[in-house]
């Protein structure tokens, strides 16, 4: 009997043990991995990402459309002559220039043409004063384009000298033919009414000179003068447009 149960307290023994080999690996750790502390902080950062070769460009503004200006039919533009003008010396058809004197705005307050701009008129007849009766001569002008930063616009309406004036020219052959042929009138008929004396002719000479004298006074040619820098105003006679 003795000899029974030490058999089974050997059995006993050896079942334990192999019990405690069987659940060992489960409770063992990996030394080689030291424990992770989860108070300890954490150095993550975010991964750089690197520029994406196809983001899309800013889009560019667009620039304003320019906006359409307008100066309606009748519209006067003040300027200035740059050079002056003369019967004596002017042709029909020549060109002259202007220096528009201050900024013209449409009836909402815009400036349209700045002032500094340069007007075009041509001369469309020009002629002195040829009698006393005559004030003013002829001088006729026409507006042709207006000059705006190196622009060119045509333009259509009237254009007046205001500061135009009369000078009287110089006694000319023709003012001294006057003169000679009312001498050898007045001449002629003093001879005649006393008989054929010389003292008659004498007589009739000078008043026929007096009355010569007379007409190329009255008859003396004056030329239209407009000096440089005087008054000039265009009056518009079609809308002018222009975009800003």
């Amino acid at each position: 009997m003795a000899g029974k149960r030490l058999v089974l307290l050997a059995l006993a023994i050896l079942a334990g043990c192999g019990r405690e080999r069987t659940s060992a690996p489960a409770a063992t750790r990996d030394l080689q991995r030291p424990a992770v502390d989860a108070r300890s902080p954490m150095n993550d950062r975010a991964a750089k990402s690197s520029p994406s070769k196809t983001a899309a460009k800013p889009v560019a503004k667009q620039a304003a459309k320019p906006m359409p200006r307008m100066l309606v039919a009748g519209t006067a533009i003040s300027a200035k002559f740059d050079a002056g003008i003369s019967s004596r010396t002017h042709k029909p058809g020549q060109k002259l220039t202007g220096t528009v004197a201050a900024d013209v705005k449409d009836k909402s307050g815009h400036m349209v043409i700045p002032a500094g701009a340069k007007v075009q008129v041509t001369i469309t007849a020009i002629h002195e004063s040829e009698n006393k009766g005559d004030k003013t001569g002829k001088l006729v002008l026409t507006p042709t384009q207006l000059v705006i930063a190196g622009r060119s616009y045509p333009i259509s309406g009237s254009a007046k000298a205001l500061d135009r004036t009369l000078k009287d020219r110089k006694t000319n052959a023709g003012d001294l033919a006057k003169v000679g042929v009312g001498v050898g009138a007045g001449a002629l008929l003093g001879t005649a009414v006393s008989g054929g004396s010389t003292k008659g002719a004498v007589i009739g000479g000078a008043v026929g000179g007096a009355v010569g004298t007379q007409r190329a006074i009255q008859t003396q040619d004056r030329d239209v003068v407009v000096p440089a820098g005087s008054r000039l105003t265009v009056t518009l006679g079609s809308p002018f447009r222009r975009s800003i």
